[in-house]
């Protein structure tokens, strides 16, 4: 039986997987990394998983937040990439319908635009019957009147229209470490703060990675008939411990978002719109905040810590207020932001925008399997092209008996409705049930939207903390952080204040205001010393630091 997935148990873990070896290791614990390591349990794989940060520390926390169906694809022509997308979009949104939730979506149409209103007619008639899209939730198109009165903040100048669709909104980051828990209970490890640092070999194939505990500094020898690399953008970092690169190479770009308070851009759905220089913009509300984004240029300056530089920042306020003349937003409105890296594969003479956002695998010399590209909406069927690569390459060599993928029938953890014919009779009962122990309904909405069905582990650990702390809110900090600790293997406390709850990004107030307790209520659970305890509030001093200031550019970033 598994370890619990727990940050108390990281490294029990880290040293049963060096134990024996596995048949397949997955290095990276962004989406496509957990996802692998899903497939791969479920078909009976002895799995391991290493992450060198956190779970969705790069790219999977850092996205524009969207489930997309693909309507940029279509434009490109990639017509089975938006027949796919739709279909994984409507999946995971009926099996993790507290993190993938529908939201209307307005594609403002002026004179001399992008789209034109009879093409966006028939590109959106065609996108909703290539993604399978639910009847109630098809496009509609709108005249100017009606565009006008659906959002009266646009610009009305060459308005001729709207078309008015939908996208599923997310939280990249909580999805990912639902895939993470999934995996885990499916029998896989997987342990973040263990990087990887170089191969072992036996005959010139690799059949093992150096993995050294980021927190402690012990070092394992994880021995694996398979090894997979879905390291994101440091793919091509992990194929050059492997050796000399050969063949294609990753090309990285850029995306930047802000997050402004709703009452300063009060938009009343998310918007997708055109800026002068032929880019598209989104607009997204949010729990009380509206964000904004993205923006795509070529990086390649530190992998670790992309910046939002002050013309990035400047970019997007002026598109913004060219659309919606009236908001007026100004640098002082920036809340908060985030910098995130595509790590695309390279193709020449094109844009950042251009280029596709298909998935390709790279087989080594050494047999190191290595996979780039794809969308976070792809994730699953980029894992099951996968683990279909590492079963065929154990039956060819040992005649091994392994199935296909059966994700598609398997639940995701915080998806269960307990019963509930549909989410909402779900989320009326747990707010009644959670009124009852003194917790209000704006809480329970809040810890639905980051757990789902876990929230019942959450409110059982308010209960029984009911005898050490009266404060029914310092009480349920306590709960959520033990929860994020014990169950999402939340070692450090950054990881609870960016990835588990967001609360840096879009609650900032509160986040500045429980910082320095999540670090003494993790100080308590994990035993920190004093030390340690100066360590962590440096930390969350940084990612505050990253997430509010606003740097006069990079070195090595060009504009698309």
């Amino acid at each position: 039986m598994n370890e619990p997935f727990s940050a108390l148990h990281r490294a029990d873990i880290l040293r049963s997987m060096a134990e024996k070896p596995l048949d397949l290791l997955v290095i990276g614990g962004g989406i496509t990394g957990v996802g692998i390591a899903w497939d791969a349990a479920l078909r009976g794989l002895k799995t391991g998983l290493v992450e060198m940060r956190d779970f969705s520390w790069g790219t999977s926390s850092r996205s524009t937040k969207l489930v997309h169906g693909g309507l940029r694809y279509l434009k490109q022509g990639e017509v089975g990439l938006v027949r796919e997308v739709g279909r994984e979009r409507a999946l995971l949104h009926h099996k993790a319908p507290h993190i993938v939730i529908p939201a209307p979506m307005l594609l403002p149409i002026y004179k001399g635009g992008t789209y034109g209103y009879w093409m966006s007619s028939l590109g959106l008639y065609v996108y909703d019957l290539l993604a399978g899209v639910k009847r109630r939730e098809r496009r509609k198109m709108y005249r100017r009147a009606k565009t006008m009165e659906l959002e009266p903040l646009l610009k009305t100048d060459g308005l001729i229209g709207s078309g008015y669709y939908y996208e599923y909104r997310t939280d990249d980051s909580r999805l990912t470490v639902e895939i993470a828990k999934t995996a885990h209970a499916r029998g896989a490890k997987l342990v973040n703060y263990a990087m990887a640092e170089g191969f072992v070999y036996e005959n010139g194939k690799a059949v093992g990675v150096i993995v050294k505990d980021a927190l402690s500094g012990d070092t394992y020898r994880v021995m694996a008939k398979k090894i997979v690399n879905a390291a994101g953008p440091w793919v091509d970092r992990v194929r050059g411990l492997d050796g000399q690169i050969k063949g294609k190479r990753l090309l990285l770009t850029k995306g930047v978002h802000l997050v402004v308070d709703r009452r300063r851009f009060p938009i009343r759905q998310s918007v997708y719109f055109d800026v002068p220089d032929g880019r598209m913009i989104f607009a997204i509300p949010r729990d009380g905040k509206t964000y904004i984004g993205t923006t795509d240029t070529f990086y390649d300056g530190p992998i670790e810590k992309p910046r939002v530089t002050a013309q990035d920042r400047d970019y997007l306020l002026n598109a913004v207020n060219l659309m919606f003349p009236s908001v007026k937003l100004t640098p002082d409105d920036v809340e908060s932001a985030w910098a995130g890296l595509r790590p695309l594969i390279g193709e020449e003479g094109k844009s950042p925008s251009e280029i596709s956002r298909k998935d390709e695998i790279f087989v080594s010399e050494s047999g190191l399997i290595s996979i780039a590209g794809g969308k976070l909406t792809g994730f699953r069927k980029m894992a099951e092209k996968v683990v279909d690569l590492v079963a065929e390459q154990l039956r060819a060599e040992e005649g091994a008996s392994i199935g296909g993928s059966t994700t598609e029938r398997d639940s995701i953890s915080g998806g269960d409705r307990g019963g509930f014919a549909d989410y909402e009779a779900f989320r009326e009962h747990w707010i009644d049930e959670a009124r009852s122990s003194g917790i209000a309904p704006e809480q329970t909405e809040r810890l639905l939207g980051l757990y789902g069905s876990n929230i019942a582990d959450v409110i059982d650990r308010f209960h029984k903390l009911g005898s050490e702390e009266n404060d029914p809110e310092t009480r349920l900090l306590k709960a959520e952080i033990g929860y994020c600790v014990e169950r999402e293997m939340a070692a450090q406390a950054e990881d609870i204040l960016v990835r588990r709850t967001g609360m840096i990004l879009f609650d900032r107030p509160r986040a500045e205001a429980i910082a320095d307790r999540v670090v003494a209520i993790m100080a308590g659970l994990i035993g920190w010393d004093d030390a340690e305890v100066s360590r962590q509030r440096e930390q969350v001093r940084q990612q505050f630091e990253w997430a509010t200031r606003y740097p006069d550019g990079e070195p090595g970033e060009q504009s698309s």
